[in-house]
């Protein structure tokens, strides 16, 4: 059954103008933590050189997404894959680029540490990692609405949480991975542009 997220459309033109710009011109995109599907099957349509690799570690999520792909027929989106940030392996050797949004303050920290290191090890040097969603300045919120929303997280699970830049930036260092662009985006968010550098495993 399809899913919808209501913020989906409302964050997904804004995205698209970064990968527009960051992603590379043929490859493949790996996308972690598809969630609805929504974004994979509006970013196929809108960037056809590139085949997109879904996935999530839902059943239903992964349910959501081949509902919307089989809607769209787009045959540049491959089945979801079962995949869990968090682990030490995943389901896939290489990609050309990662995109991943509205994960990593609804998960375990680890899940952030994870995507880092498979990022650096299916990357070749230089590729992108795209994430999005809101993140701490220096340690302050850049909204009283995000401080809301952070306490609603941690609330709902202590694991969860919006995280500081400098700590995902810190976690991302770990693995060959580094930070070089962060965009402001709608709704007091960022997109944050990553590039895979040396590998460390």
């Amino acid at each position: 059954m399809k899913r919808v997220a209501p913020a989906a459309a409302r964050n997904r033109e804004p995205i698209l103008r970064v990968l527009e710009r960051v992603f590379p011109d043929a490859g493949l995109v790996l996308e972690v933590a598809s969630g609805s599907g929504e974004h994979v099957v509006y970013f196929a349509d809108a960037l056809p050189h590139l085949a997109w690799q879904p996935s999530d570690p839902d059943p239903e999520a992964r349910d959501s997404i081949a509902a919307w792909r089989a809607e769209a027929g787009s045959s540049n989106i491959l089945p979801p894959l079962v995949l869990d940030a968090s682990s030490d392996t995943w389901p896939i050797d290489s990609a050309d680029a990662v995109l991943c949004i509205n994960m990593i303050h609804i998960a375990p920290f680890m899940a952030c540490v994870g995507l880092m290191r498979g990022a650096a090890r299916i990357l070749p040097r230089g590729a992108a990692l795209v994430t999005y969603g809101p993140y701490t300045v220096n340690g302050a919120h850049t909204a009283p609405s995000n401080a809301a929303f952070d306490e609603a997280l941690r609330t709902s699970n202590p694991e969860w949480g919006v995280r500081d830049i400098d700590q995902v930036a810190s976690a991302a260092a770990e693995h060959g991975i580094r930070l070089v662009e962060r965009i402001a985006m709608p709704a007091n968010n960022f997109t944050l542009v990553w590039r895979a550098a040396e590998k460390r495993g």
